[in-house]
């Protein structure tokens, strides 16, 4: 059997940067401020991060506890898509669970393995195949790209208590990174659907709600996200997001899909499906 092809070539280019300005940002505020000193802090990170662990652990478990884990049984028309974008992708295993819910979203958590990826039941309602396996690709490659262990740990370092604009600045910091995160995501989902037109629908689909069942939800969606960068208010408040506006990942899904580089990658990763 061939080797497998796996990279993550595929990462936005700016994100190590972006998580290194990230961390020394924290680091400087926590060093510079009077809420703790870089010895008490050396102490306090590690708290931090194993409280939050600990409070995200429960929180989660509380969740699946309402949820349905994906077995050839119970969801035997996903099976087929997690094992296409594990091979794709190269993705250590993973845990997929369905909540019942009237939300349309999708996560991914854990530090240890396997990681879980938890899938919204609405999503099947709104989303056809191809789109529910860029949603699955985009939180896969969260897991291939660490973004789980990482975002508990510079998450753990952003919360340490302090002043109110220390804590605004370690914030804008954090969530600068986590939205690097998301493009780098959007990129291992369109890899996953091998379908760069379905990951913008799905993208669409998720903004329309359930409105986006019907073509009039969807044009009063697409009109939306093309004024949302219009308003300065919008990109004010993206600044302490987590996600950048879907007109920005839409944007950045269509340049990324134009470049050779994600023809030659498409093309590699769809060659691990025979292996």
């Amino acid at each position: 059997m061939p080797a497998r092809f796996s990279t993550t070539a595929y990462r936005y280019p700016n994100e190590h940067l972006i998580l290194a300005l990230t961390i020394l940002v924290v680091l400087g505020v926590i060093a510079f401020t009077a809420a703790a000193t870089v010895c008490g802090s050396a102490i306090f990170i590690p708290i931090v991060v194993i409280i939050g662990y600990l409070s995200s652990r429960q929180n989660h478990h509380a969740l699946l506890a309402q949820s349905t884990q994906v077995t050839p049984q119970s969801a035997p028309e996903v099976i087929p898509l997690i094992q296409a974008n594990s091979a794709r992708l190269q993705v250590e295993p993973v845990n997929v669970f369905i909540v019942p819910s009237n939300k349309l979203n999708a996560y991914t958590f854990g530090m240890d393995s396997p990681k879980a990826i938890v899938l919204y039941s609405s999503l099947f309602k709104i989303m056809d195949q191809d789109e529910i396996q860029f949603i699955l690709g985009h939180e896969m490659g969260h897991v291939r790209l660490g973004h789980t262990w990482l975002n508990t740990l510079v998450g753990g370092m952003a919360g340490i208590p302090s002043s109110t604009s220390a804590g605004i600045i370690m914030e804008l910091a954090f969530r600068w990174w986590n939205r690097a995160c998301e493009y780098s995501a959007d990129r291992a989902g369109v890899l996953a659907c091998g379908k760069p037109a379905k990951a913008l629908t799905a993208l669409i689909k998720l903004e329309a709600g359930p409105a986006g069942r019907s073509q009039a939800g969807l044009q009063a969606a697409i009109q939306h996200i093309e004024a949302e960068d219009d308003e300065l208010v919008n990109n004010l408040a993206e600044l302490l997001a987590s996600h950048p506006m879907i007109i920005k990942r839409i944007d950045q899904i269509r340049e990324f899909a134009s470049t050779s580089a994600y023809r030659e990658l498409q093309a590699k990763v769809n060659k691990n499906l025979a292996g």
